[in-house]
């Protein structure tokens, strides 16, 4: 009688997973579904790969995944004889991996009562009692989570078997579910913390903790034709009225109606004549993106109107602020120049830009962004006006604007620990022998050049007395000892300077002999006033006299494109962007950097605005730290910078709406590319505010694919 009943079990059985008796084919929970008809076995290969029984023995191309047949048969005769300890029934074929322990599940049992699989060699199983557990570290300081790093939902603050953390950064924490959504989407190559972006140290602790990880690529990346789009051309005309009878989309291969596509973005077209484009012609540029190069002022754009036939386009040139060695300055050699700021006067420096030629490519390896500046500079081919092209070896995407940004805003900080000293936020250059055999004094001058004119943050790091140097300003401003910075001789120095008698001048002197005699200042003192003129001269040798060639072959390097030229005559407007710290981010600069465009219906423009609402005060609780994010966050997301470049965002920062059919599940989009930040038309802040949060959370994980 109960062999006819194991045989019946086993025919119920053969189109469900021979182990856990479940015709579930979930991969997510179960791992992949396979069945061999010839042998008419089914199995889960998570059940499989958990089974305290069996065991890879062959390979990897026999059985399923190397473990043989007539073994998996075995391992199912011997689980029949297991009662499972979660559902009291028959066929239980994983077991605690503590010797001592009884407790025998089927897997799926196994993952409802809290049991822990780890994936990895030789693939143990943990009941609720001994599985492992995670803590945080005793001199902890980290606030206690508010929402999920992953679905941004609430989250209680007890470590558990639901709830998880980061090992590195003990700040980001989520729910295993979300972590293990996250880490089959991401598999191996992209699973990381979605804060502090630490792989290797929380791959291991998540497969410690019972996270399954596939060996394969991102989900993402297996789609096909995920990227199909890529290959197809645009082909519509976006002019405002339209002159082609045959449509907006028909296009002649040559003539008047051939549709033309916008040189920056390609996402855009017009016909000729509905741009009033010559037959000869073949620039033209979107309205979107006219501003972005300063050439595109004499382009054609799809909103000018068609032009009678015999007309030409009147092209106004306007004066240019740039003065080359063969152009001599007629008028005002000082900062007024009709108000010009520093972004106005850079702005017509990167006209020298070209978008024509083949922009100079720039490999960076890891952190070795200054290696990589250097080298290129140092190239027989480098051209300081074309564009650049930069990629880091560690992401996956190629060069883009984004990319740019980084490494610009990355080589400043690298550049600050080369040929200067001092404190942050007040170097003077330093005197290095070894810097001045191998030319370095021009490259940093010519890296600052081109950082500020392809679009990299303002410098703000060089003391008042470097800057007064250079350029001269401010003017008749006698340098101190304070402006020595924080150098071993500078004390000596002080001590003279402090001294009340003519005995304590003269020790004073004699403690510091060795260099007043290289400086030329080891001189008898008569009088007690002499004290003045002899730290006037210390001064003037320290900061000038003994740094001559390196300021010479500094302010070579800083002709690059002409900056030198441009701040030597208009040294007021750019002395905050050398010297001062930019300014912090608020709310109100957030707001006003981003130029709304609506809608044109109007039954729309209520909601937009209601959306704009809440913008501006999610911008507020960026501010004051009541969400997960910082403006600057916010402001990578969007344009992929964290400060306002010195030159400005070009095209300005834009926000446009969206009005998604689902409001709930409708997430920002960014454009980088182009400074643009899509807003979707949502119902309520709270939805805004969980849907930005985890757009912008994210952005840290797409930035290392």
């Amino acid at each position: 009688m109960k062999r006819r009943i194991q045989r019946s079990e086993q025919e119920y059985s053969i189109d469900c997973c021979a182990l856990c008796k479940l015709n579930e084919n979930c991969p997510d929970k179960y791992g992949e579904k396979i069945t061999l008809k010839s042998h008419e076995l089914t199995v889960h290969y998570f059940c499989l790969l958990m089974s305290s029984g069996v065991y890879q023995r062959g390979k990897e191309n026999e059985g399923i995944y190397g473990f043989l047949v007539d073994d998996i048969k075995q391992e199912v005769s011997r689980s029949y004889r297991l009662k499972c300890a979660v559902c009291k029934k028959n066929g239980a074929s994983v077991g605690c991996y503590i010797k001592s322990c009884r407790k025998m599940v089927h897997f799926p049992c196994g993952k409802q009562h809290q049991f822990i699989f780890q994936f990895t060699d030789p693939f143990p199983s943990y009941c609720k009692d001994h599985s492992p557990t995670q803590s945080l570290p005793v001199s902890s300081c980290v606030s206690e989570p508010l929402s999920c790093s992953v679905c941004l939902d609430p989250i209680e603050a007890v470590l558990s078997y639901s709830v998880l953390k980061c090992p590195a950064c003990h700040g980001s924490w989520f729910h295993r579910d979300c972590v293990q959504n996250q880490a089959h989407s991401a598999a191996m190559f992209f699973f990381r913390c979605t804060l502090c972006n630490n792989k290797d140290m929380f791959q291991q602790e998540m497969l410690r903790m019972g996270i399954h990880i596939p060996e394969r690529d991102a989900a993402w990346e297996l789609e096909e034709n995920a990227y199909g789009e890529l290959l197809q051309v645009y082909q519509h005309c976006d002019a405002n009225k339209c002159l082609s009878r045959s449509g907006r989309t028909t296009s002649s291969r040559t003539g008047l109606f051939q549709i033309l596509r916008c040189m920056l973005c390609g996402s855009r077209g017009t016909h000729r004549k509905c741009a009033s484009v010559n037959a000869f012609e073949t620039d033209w540029a979107c309205e979107d993106c006219a501003a972005a190069v300063d050439t595109t002022a004499s382009l054609p754009r799809h909103t000018d109107s068609p032009q009678p036939a015999g007309q030409r386009r009147s092209r106004s040139s306007k004066r240019s602020l740039i003065l080359t060695p063969r152009q001599s300055p007629i008028v005002c050699k000082r900062p007024s120049l009709s108000g010009s700021s520093a972004k106005e006067i850079l702005q017509e420096l990167a006209s020298q830009i070209s978008q024509h030629h083949p922009s100079m490519p720039v490999v960076v390896s890891g952190n070795k962004v200054l290696e990589a500046a250097m080298e290129l500079v140092k190239t027989s081919d480098f051209k300081s006006s074309h564009a650049l092209a930069v990629r880091f070896t560690s992401s996956k995407h190629i060069s883009s604007p984004g990319n740019t940004r980084r490494f610009l805003s990355l080589l400043v900080q690298q550049l600050q620990n080369t040929v200067f000293e001092g404190p942050d936020g007040a170097k003077n250059l330093t005197l290095d022998a070894q810097a001045l055999r191998e030319d370095v004094y021009f490259d940093v001058g010519c890296l600052l050049s081109l950082s500020l004119i392809h679009g990299g943050p303002p410098l703000g790091f060089f003391s008042r007395a470097l800057y007064q140097h250079l350029f001269n300003f401010p003017r008749d401003t006698p340098l101190t000892v304070e402006d020595m910075g924080n150098t071993g001789f500078t004390d000596k120095v002080k001590k003279i300077q402090e001294s009340r008698s003519l005995e304590e001048l003269r020790e004073a002197m004699q403690s510091a002999s060795e260099y007043l005699e290289v400086a030329g200042c080891m001189r008898p003192v008569d009088s007690l006033s002499d004290k003045d003129t002899l730290v006037e001269d210390i001064v003037s040798f320290h900061l000038i006299t003994r740094m001559q060639l390196p300021f010479q072959r500094f302010c070579e390097g800083l002709k690059t494109l002409g900056v030198f030229d441009q701040v030597q005559m208009f040294p007021g407007a750019f002395v905050s962007l050398f010297c001062s710290s930019p300014d912090k981010l608020t709310a109100e600069t957030m707001s006003a950097l981003f130029t709304v465009k609506f809608s044109e219906q109007e039954e729309t423009t209520g909601k937009e605005s209601a959306v704009v609402t809440f913008w501006r005060h999610y911008l507020v609780e960026c501010e004051v730290g009541r969400c997960a994010t910082s403006l600057e966050d916010v402001l990578i997301y969007a344009t992929s910078a964290d400060v306002v470049p010195a030159i400005g965002f070009s095209p300005n920062p834009t926000v446009s709406f969206l009005n998604p059919l689902d409001p709930a599940g409708a997430f920002p989009k960014s454009q980088p590319s182009s400074n643009h930040l899509v807003l979707p038309v949502v119902p309520s802040y709270q939805v805004f505010k969980k849907n930005m949060e985890y757009a912008v959370c994210q952005l840290t994980v797409m930035q290392a694919i």
